[in-house]
């Protein structure tokens, strides 16, 4: 049977032309190899066809892998992006903002969150005391984080002045959505505008204050801030001041007596803030 296959198939090739003959190629080769060896000729399809598979199984592999590892790199840090807020009170008191700075006689200035906005609150009687004739602005919004902070002082809350000081605490909001790394480096930035737009201006650059009743995971990344910001000062034009242990017990826990909610200082938390940072205030205005 093998002997008649093989006769038949010689018969075959030698009744091809001459340059079909000669001019076949791999693929010819393979053609007749398959005529004279039907079961091998599928082992060998079968073998390039897994061959072929595991191939792009394994580029497949390799591009979900890099993508994976790119992810980090592809995530945008949203705390040094400036942008506006849309809600219509905040655009109010944005805009309540650029309207008190115009009128100017600005000499210190509060930059912040709710717990700086709070001097109008919980804090107003600590304010007038110690703030009330120093021709102070508070320019703190609740909420605010510190790509807000940047969008306003690019937007007129700082246009005109020329303040002798700037109060910055800024930051506690950014805790859930941004590392350590990246508010710290917003808070820098922050820093830099200020710098840039008001050379001859002192910055007093304090910690972002305690949270949580006891030592907590936001506590813990607001620490690992706290100690990368404090680089920053460099005791000519701006100064770190760490005052957070003003605020807490021994044992670091958080007294409600001082901020109820673990968060917001009430009147006792602001005579607290406000005395801890008198000696530099008067300092640096020139007091």
């Amino acid at each position: 049977m093998r002997v008649a296959l093989l006769a038949s198939n010689m018969i075959t090739i030698l009744s091809l032309p001459k340059q079909s003959f000669f001019g076949v190629g791999m693929d010819g080769v393979q053609a007749l190899r398959c005529s004279t060896t039907t079961a091998r000729c599928g082992l060998v399809k079968e073998a390039r066809m897994r061959k072929s598979f595991s191939l792009r199984a394994s580029v497949l592999l390799t591009l979900v892998l890099a993508f994976v590892l790119a992810l980090p790199a592809l995530a945008q840090n949203s705390a040094n992006k400036p942008v506006p807020r849309t809600d219509e009170w905040w655009q109010k008191r944005h805009a309540s903002f650029n309207e008190r700075v115009a009128q100017g006689n600005a000499d210190l200035i509060f930059i912040g969150d709710s717990i700086t906005q709070g001097w109008e609150g919980a804090g107003e009687a600590v304010w007038e005391k110690f703030y009330g004739g120093r021709n102070a602005v508070n320019l703190g919004i609740s909420g605010d984080r510190t790509q807000h902070v940047l969008w306003r002082l690019d937007n007129g809350n700082i246009n005109g002045i020329s303040p002798k000081l700037a109060v910055i605490m800024i930051g506690t909001n950014n805790v859930k959505d941004n590392t350590a790394g990246e508010i710290a480096g917003a808070i820098g930035d922050i820093v830099r505008k200020l710098r840039a737009k008001l050379p001859q201006m002192k910055i007093l650059l304090l910690d972002v204050f305690p949270r949580e009743e006891k030592p907590g995971e936001f506590r813990a990344k607001l620490e690992e801030v706290n100690k990368q910001i404090a680089e920053l000062n460099d005791g000519q034009h701006v100064f770190f001041l760490d005052i957070g242990d003003k605020f807490t017990e021994p044992d670091g826990t958080l007294p409600k007596s001082v901020m109820p909610d673990f968060l917001h200082p009430n009147k006792k938390g602001y005579e607290i803030w406000a005395e801890a940072i008198e000696a530099k205030v008067s300092e640096l205005l020139g007091e």
